[in-house]
């Protein structure tokens, strides 16, 4: 199956709201998005519906402080949803959005200098207009860039995330889909192992089912970036398993692959409670929400590489701590 058709509309879209000017963002949106458009975004901005409260709430403020705002997209790619059956479209973009971070953004105090917001979008295309957005973003990322410390130190490396070893994610043409079939093979036994913590073979053996040893965790800040799977189990995996109690069923919105890539995401992706210390921060034994985007890269019949977009600040404002109100107390010299 061709997506060029979504793709193009999603293509469409990028270039008018990235040359709109602020007084004209809201009808760049509306343009190619439907009226009641379901727009879905990390705290504090989550749910957003239609053109005029996308624009007024999240892109002219965002446009306002990160100024001559480019999109700088390492993964391109379009499916059909399998959690629907496989029966909608959808198109997905990941990379950063790069600017001077000139004047505020959400109580964070600019530096003056070049910024790079980490993000990744699922947009769902129906008739022509996107009907749904996913846009999640690793707020956390800029305030580190902006010299404040959001968390106490993450178990794994702080830094600007680049895209895909083999620079082949920008997919603007249609791909073989045995191809498609084979990521989403590889994603789907991943998460099958993920969801269970039980398989009986040790954590590395697990991951070794489904993911090369040379394997890249992209995770967010807070939590950071890791490198092989024994790194991973020791400085992400394993902690994540050990804090954690009463993980949910995985619950997706959207599941998909093109190509050699794939990803999902949902709202929430599970619910679990921490009864361990997590982040450095004390266990609260409160439930929360995991906001989640992943995208991966699959080599042979495994995973090679993976980006991650978790909503901490939406978690942690669940067990009570509101990391942008104290970011925003904290004078940046």
């Amino acid at each position: 199956m061709s997506y060029e058709a979504e793709k193009k509309v999603v293509l469409n879209f990028y270039d008018a709201l990235d040359k709109a000017q602020e007084s004209s963002i809201a009808s760049a949106i509306a343009d190619h998005c439907a009226p009641d458009l379901l727009w879905r975004g990390f705290h504090p901005f989550d749910e957003q519906r239609g053109a005029e409260a996308v624009a007024q709430n999240f892109w002219t403020p965002l446009r306002k402080s990160l100024t001559r705002l480019q999109r700088r997209m390492d993964v391109f790619m379009a499916g059909t949803n399998e959690m629907d059956g496989f029966d909608s479209v959808w198109v997905a973009s990941m990379g950063h959005l790069m600017g001077l971070f000139d004047t505020p953004w959400l109580g964070i105090a600019p530096t003056g200098k070049l910024a790079f917001l980490r993000y990744c979008e699922f947009h769902k295309v129906e008739n022509g207009k996107i009907t749904e957005t996913a846009m999640y973003f690793d707020i956390p990322h800029l305030m580190m860039q902006a010299g404040l410390q959001p968390f106490p130190p993450q178990t794994a490396a702080q830094l600007v995330q680049p895209g895909p070893m083999t620079h082949d994610g920008l997919m603007f043409t249609s791909q073989p889909a045995e191809e498609a079939d084979r990521t989403l093979a590889a994603i789907n036994a991943m998460i099958s192992d993920l969801g269970q913590w039980n398989s009986g073979l040790s954590l590395e053996d697990e991951l070794r089912r489904t993911w090369h040893e040379d394997m890249l965790w992209w995770g967010p800040t807070g939590i950071g970036a890791t490198y092989t799977i024994e790194r991973y189990a020791k400085q992400h995996a394993g902690p994540f398993r050990a804090s954690f109690a009463d993980r949910s069923k995985t619950g997706h919105i959207c599941r998909m692959a093109e190509g050699h890539y794939g990803g999902f995401f949902g709202w929430p992706n599970f619910t679990a409670r921490p009864t361990g210390g997590f982040m450095g921060m004390p266990s609260t034994d409160k439930p929360g929400e995991f906001r989640v985007i992943d995208i991966y890269r699959r080599d042979g019949d495994k995973l090679a590489e993976n980006w991650i977009f978790i909503d901490l600040l939406h978690f942690w404002k669940q067990q009570g701590v509101d990391i942008l109100a104290r970011m925003a107390e904290v004078p940046r010299t």
